[in-house]
């Protein structure tokens, strides 16, 4: 049984003078005010066909303010659960209940719960506020695009080849348990496989390297084949643990498959695969994506398109799939800012790669007065805006959005998503989208407090 919120907090809870105390302070006096959110949070942590009943829970509104602390903080779950009992501002921004220390693996389980979704929609309240209180109103907007990385190391064919010998043998030691000792037919190719993985790393040279690569399909091949028969033979049974292991079986057989094609196409056909076509991780994250940006490093992971306004708070994020051209992402962003805001933006800045002239046009007609290009791209600046003045304001402004880019990825963990799968790195992303912002928005307002005449300068 779960609540929605702490009914009675203690009236001892005080936060620290420091400047992280004040911060938050703030942050906590925006979430009692959106108390109408927790519900999104409740509905997260409530399991289907499950009934609320049994031992109390960590209530839904200490869990998404641990989640809150967990992003503006940069903690690992351990770190979260000593801080949340050693600090007095983190149990009184947490609403933890009285006495209540929850562990680390309770804190995984619930914060990780909570859907890219419901974080979209609290970002969406956190923009009204921020509208309403007249610090952001998406007149002028730049957009840009970022690549979060995946928790992944960087895949070689090699590499993969023997993850698949490895899945594999764990699924035949499984089968061999599950037969009951029928004796199954099947040798362990493992150390083969790493011995011959660890050579092609450090061997020089194409036919050396072929060669080894023969080896390792050939190897990768026939524990495929162990996996076959072992199928056959437990095709017959028909218990939970045995559908259980066709059920991996089913998971990781077509990944497997794909693998060795796409070492034999690349490899020993030495023919040019396709991005789309290949597979980069079996183990860990095979939703990552192959993202090339012009000439630089190879990164896996996802695309991110942002906006962000004039108060450099993140006004929306698109979390891409697969690399799409940047010229093909401009107008779908610019018809999200109108959704939102009902209109469109009085002013925009975009990166070169944003810019055609079909995109200039069509943003001048859904209502963009002045339309900047940081590299003009065969267009005319009159085009664009109405005159030099205004495209060198728009262009210095477009360089801001590094900074908000920047500092997302060095204080809030964008550079690099630290949970495993596709949902659980959507989370992660707007996880800490929504941190960035609540801490703006709070300093925001305490600015504006501090200085009566900086409401007037807006």
């Amino acid at each position: 049984m779960r609540q929605e919120r702490t009914v009675q907090a203690s009236i001892f809870d005080l936060f620290a003078a420091h400047e992280i105390g004040h911060e938050l302070k703030a942050m906590s006096h925006w979430l009692d005010e959106r108390r109408d959110l927790l519900g999104l949070v409740a509905r997260d942590l409530g399991r289907h066909g499950v009934r609320a009943t049994g031992r109390q829970g960590l209530p839904a509104e200490a869990v998404l303010r641990c989640a809150r602390l967990k992003q503006y903080r940069q903690l690992t779950y351990q770190e979260l659960a000593f801080h949340l009992e050693d600090s007095a501002s983190f149990r009184a921004f947490a609403r933890l209940p009285w006495s209540w220390s929850p562990r680390k693996s309770v804190l995984q389980k619930t914060i990780s719960a909570i859907r890219p979704e419901t974080w979209e929609e609290i970002n969406r309240a956190l923009l009204s506020n921020a509208r309403q209180a007249k610090l952001e109103d998406g007149a002028v907007v730049r957009l840009d695009s970022t690549v979060t990385s995946a928790l992944m190391h960087d895949p070689s064919d090699s590499s993969l080849l023997w993850d698949a010998v490895r899945v594999m043998v764990r699924l035949l030691k499984q089968a061999d348990a599950l037969a009951g000792g029928a004796g199954l037919e099947w040798r362990d190719h493992c150390r083969a496989a790493k011995k011959r993985a660890r050579k092609i790393q450090f061997t020089r040279g194409r036919p050396d390297r072929v060669q080894l690569y023969r080896e390792l399909i050939a190897i990768a091949c026939a524990t495929l084949a162990y996996l076959k028969q072992a199928t056959e033979r437990l095709a017959m049974a028909s218990t939970p643990l045995v559908e259980l292991w066709q059920a991996q079986l089913c998971h990781y057989r077509p990944l497997i498959e794909q693998i060795i094609a796409q070492s034999e196409r690349r490899v020993l056909a030495g023919e040019q695969v396709p991005a789309g076509d290949k597979l980069v991780s079996l183990l860990f994250e095979p939703h990552a994506d192959i993202i090339v940006k012009g000439s630089r490093d190879t990164e896996y992971g996802h695309k991110l398109n942002l906006t962000t306004g004039r108060s450099g708070m993140i006004l929306d994020l698109v979390i891409e799939a697969g690399n799409p051209r940047d010229s093909d992402r401009l107008l779908p962003m610019l018809e999200r800012h109108i959704a939102f805001y009902g209109h469109a933006p009085r002013q925009a800045a975009a990166d070169g790669g944003f810019a055609s002239r079909d995109n200039l046009a069509t943003a001048k007609t859904l209502g963009v007065r002045d339309m900047a290009f940081h590299k003009k791209a065969g267009l005319r600046i009159e085009d664009m805006v109405r005159s030099n003045w205004v495209y060198r304001k728009l262009r210095n402004f477009r360089a801001g959005i590094e900074a908000d880019i920047s500092c997302l990825k060095r204080a809030y963990g964008l550079a690099r998503c630290t949970w495993r799968g596709l949902d659980h790195f959507k989370s992660y992303v707007w996880s800490s989208v929504v941190a960035y912002n609540l801490v703006l928005f709070a300093r925001l307002k305490r600015k504006r407090q501090a200085d009566p005449i900086w409401r007037g300068l807006r």
